[in-house]
């Protein structure tokens, strides 16, 4: 059924927002993206597509961006391979300007994780998941 699930988040500047997924280990996909009107990267098995403004209300049927500084709606997560993994990504976003609001700790015994802003507020969560500690 499904091949790929897309993100579509908008981003304030497009290019400064591609910069910083690029540093943190996201996988551009040029060939989808157009300077600072969209971005595009690969993320694991998913695609996360960057939208300007103005194209983000359109492919979003003309509704108004939320103020990532008051609201969230989503907490987007994701696996690692490794405890260090965290720890390296969460270093990552602090030098590339990210936000990060739950630094890289042990969750329930079985997880290692951290929490994370991008330059938008989106708010992300990297996980290493030991199933065997389950």
């Amino acid at each position: 059924m499904t091949k790929e699930i897309w993100l579509n988040l908008p981003a304030k500047d497009v290019d400064a927002s591609q910069a910083f997924f690029t540093t943190i280990g996201f996988t551009p996909k040029p060939e989808r993206s157009a300077p600072g009107d969209r971005a595009c990267f690969q993320a694991g098995k998913s695609v996360v597509m960057l939208f300007n403004a103005e194209s983000f209300k359109h492919v979003n049927g003309g509704l108004e961006m939320n103020d990532t500084s008051k609201t969230a709606q989503m907490l987007i997560s994701f696996d690692a391979e490794s405890r260090e993994e965290i720890d390296e990504l969460a270093e990552k976003v602090k030098k590339a300007g990210g936000k990060v609001f739950a630094e890289p700790a042990e969750i329930q015994g079985w997880m290692y994780g951290f929490a994370f802003a991008d330059l938008d507020g989106h708010r992300w969560n990297g996980l290493y998941m030991d199933f065997s500690k389950m």
